[in-house]
């Protein structure tokens, strides 16, 4: 039987109030949207989002990596495997994405729920964004999700997929080519009328798959960029939406899908189906039953929690420059220049993957990673110590107004690492005044910059917010 393994979520500290969008533009708002912090695209989305769906199955190395998004950093160049060399993953699992459509989220899923590897990850992210106003502005949201999806050969399945059903036609609802901001969109009930005939089809068929009647079903999750067409299918079955998070995180693009699934699956109990429905470009159902297991395999970071720790005090002016809509002047300091292809080859562990050294002779700490100890001199006795996972103290700070920066000020810390290990690291998801020495840190994958079209990746502090957010967290140490 095959299944879900384990899902994950993760959505952006930022949020943005979307009455002060309203406000602005002059006109009413409810409820609040994720925002991808100026730092963050759909590549680091999904490697958070990744890295709590592996912490969740501990053991479990995917065969295949799949990366869907609309709103891809790189064309030609493989984004999925920057998440790969993140993740850790080994050379021996393969990267692909999956990218253009919204469709490809819940598409990419379904593939890896039909291949017949015992582990396959999928990971989805998306930035949504419109013209300023618009409707896309205010309903869409940033996050991402992942699925780890596989048989029980890899570890128990907390979802079995017992059915599944698809239905696909041509017609032009939504549209947006490559390097434009704005999704055009045709005339609502044009798009509502052919997604709510292919979804009650594929609901029909997926249900009978299943060997159920559609009133075995007990959620019903309706996910795609169509939001008028989901509550007018949803009303066709009766259903209200058994995951509702559209007014504190917005539409997720090709994550939906999956975020809304994750969102399910850590609330659920043994024994309940539900009906995960796509509506893009046609219809994709896939039908699953929580298992025993679900009780103990949940994420260390659910997505409601995660959800009441944002900061909703986002100024859209701000939003606006962080996506390029309205740019702001720069502080008066060189801009960065390109990030070099050979030196980023060779120190990829260090780079993408956080991981320092230690000393076999002393159990000194070196970051980044070093062939000679500082205590002891001993010479290439080192060991690989991934970091990513690390919980760390903020021993002093320095707020830059002068280095170039999207967003400044830029928060320089001095990390002491428990269990060893210092390092000087920007601090993200806070703000001047709320940083102070002895603040509790954790890592997280950002993009410190970009220059002649490439994104340079590396690793920042985020204050420890909450719940354990990482598995040094919650075992203590390392």
């Amino acid at each position: 039987m095959r299944g879900i393994i384990s899902a994950a979520g993760y959505v952006p500290y930022w949020r943005l109030d979307r009455a002060e969008i309203a406000a602005f533009h002059g006109g009413r708002g409810r409820g609040h949207r994720a925002v991808a912090s100026y730092d963050e695209d759909s590549t680091t989305l999904a490697v958070e989002a990744a890295r709590l769906a592996l912490h969740a199955a501990p053991g479990v190395t995917p065969e295949t990596l799949w990366f869907a998004t609309s709103s891809p950093t790189y064309l030609e160049k493989t984004n999925a495997a920057v998440v790969h060399a993140a993740l850790r993953l080994p050379t021996s699992t393969a990267a692909f994405d999956a990218g253009g459509a919204v469709r490809s989220g819940v598409g990419a899923l379904r593939a890896a729920l039909r291949s017949g590897e015992a582990a396959t990850l999928v990971a989805s992210a998306d930035l949504r964004i419109g013209l300023a106003n618009s409707p896309d502005e205010s309903a869409g949201g940033d996050a991402g999700a992942a699925v780890l999806v596989g048989d029980d050969s890899s570890g128990p399945l907390i979802a079995e997929l017992i059915g599944s059903a698809s239905a696909t036609r041509e017609f032009l609802d939504r549209w947006r080519t490559p390097g434009d901001a704005r999704t055009k969109q045709w005339e609502e009930r044009f798009g509502e009328n052919h997604y709510v005939e292919l979804g009650l089809q594929a609901f029909a068929a997926a249900v009978a798959d299943a060997g159920l009647e559609a009133d075995q079903v007990h959620a019903v999750l309706v996910a795609g960029p169509h939001i008028r067409a989901n509550g007018a299918f949803a009303k066709k079955l009766g259903r209200t939406p058994g995951v509702a998070i559209a007014d504190a995180v917005g539409n997720t693009g090709a994550a939906e899908a999956a975020l809304q699934l994750a969102t399910f699956l850590e609330l659920a109990e043994p024994g309940e189906t539900v009906a995960l429905v796509g509506l893009s470009d046609g219809a994709d159902v896939l039908i699953f039953r929580t298992t025993d297991a679900i009780v103990d395999h949940r994420p260390l970071r659910p997505v409601n929690d995660q959800i009441q720790a944002g900061n909703g005090s986002l100024p859209y002016a701000k939003y606006l420059s962080w996506r390029g809509i309205l740019p702001l002047n720069p502080p008066n300091r060189p801009e960065p220049a390109r990030a070099s292809a050979s030196a980023a080859g060779r120190n990829a562990d260090w780079k993408f993957g956080f991981v320092g050294s230690k000393d076999r002779s002393s159990g000194a700490v070196h970051l980044p990673p070093a062939r000679v100890s500082f205590v002891g001199g001993a010479v290439d006795d080192m060991e690989p110590l991934p970091m990513s996972d690390a919980i760390g103290t903020v021993v002093t700070f320095t707020i830059d107004r002068l280095a170039y920066s999207p967003s400044p000020p830029v928060i320089f810390a001095v990390v002491d690492f428990d269990g060893g290990g210092r390092v000087p690291l920007e601090v993200c998801d806070t703000t001047p005044d709320q940083i102070a020495m002895g603040d509790r840190v954790e890592m997280t994958f950002r993009r410190l910059n970009s220059s002649d079209g490439i994104a340079n990746y590396f690793w920042k502090a985020r204050p420890v917010r909450g719940a354990a957010t990482s598995t040094a967290a919650q075992e203590g140490s390392r």
